[in-house]
């Protein structure tokens, strides 16, 4: 899936992936899609709930050598 921004979280814990996620959203616009990797075995759980709490929609998700890889688009 296309992406405008990569942001690699491997090697992070909780809650970090989702808040430095939250805050590389924070300044994108509208539209553009955030491509996430994480590796910490909560964020199966994290990501979909920050996607839900916050408003932004979790395009899809997938794998890459062994680390979770989620698209998320900022509404």
């Amino acid at each position: 899936m296309d992406h405008d921004v990569e942001l690699d979280t491997r090697g992070l814990l909780c809650p970090l992936p989702v808040l430095k996620a939250a805050k590389r959203l924070r300044g994108m616009e509208a539209g553009h899609v955030l491509r996430l990797l994480t590796d910490d075995p909560a964020a199966v759980i994290d990501v979909p709930h920050y996607c839900a709490e916050s408003g932004n929609l979790l395009r899809e998700r997938g794998e890459d050598g062994g680390a979770q890889v989620w698209w998320v688009e900022r509404v």
